[in-house]
């Protein structure tokens, strides 16, 4: 299956995202890190796609990851592919920005998605209350799935030494 199509620039994404949307198609979009992708990304993205007609992924540019020494474990290329390989997701793009907000500004998604373990609006970085905020500017949706829950940091700390790879 090629899979090239869906890997587009943000700009791209911004664009093909307006024509999507004169076609009254609802886009949904979910964005993170993905460094370590598991059966819990996987079931997060198909119940995002359940939300609307075109599920647009974005990830953190290796740059702006923050998730400690050795991270991204996989570098944005790799982690735009592995993503781009499952059939629920239409369009994956690497962010510009070290944040969501701004992409979120530029695509102003129907709907924004987040895994259960943000529902409370509280993370230690601080990143989702300000996503909430922009959601809200833009006029979207902010939604969140009901899916098992990993955590690639914890996965890769208990059985990779990033420092090793």
């Amino acid at each position: 299956m090629q899979v090239n199509h869906k890997i587009q620039s943000l700009d791209s994404l911004a664009k093909k995202i307006t024509e999507l949307r004169s076609e009254e198609k609802k886009i949904v979009h979910c964005h993170g890190c993905f460094d370590l992708m598991h059966p819990g990304h996987i079931k997060y993205f198909q119940a995002a796609k359940q939300m609307g007609d075109v599920l647009v992924v974005t990830i953190t540019p290796d740059q702006y990851v923050d998730k400690g020494a050795g991270r991204p474990v996989f570098n944005q290329e790799l982690r735009v592919e592995s993503i781009a390989a499952l059939e629920c997701v239409d369009f994956v793009a690497i962010n510009k920005w070290p944040t969501a907000e701004e992409t979120l500004r530029l695509l102003r998604p129907d709907i924004y998605v987040k895994g259960q373990e943000f529902e409370t609006l509280e993370d230690k970085t601080g990143k989702i209350q300000k996503e909430a905020a922009i959601v809200k500017e833009i006029g979207a949706e902010l939604r969140f799935t009901r899916e098992i829950v990993f955590s690639s940091t914890k996965l890769i700390n208990q059985h990779i030494n990033p420092r090793a790879t």
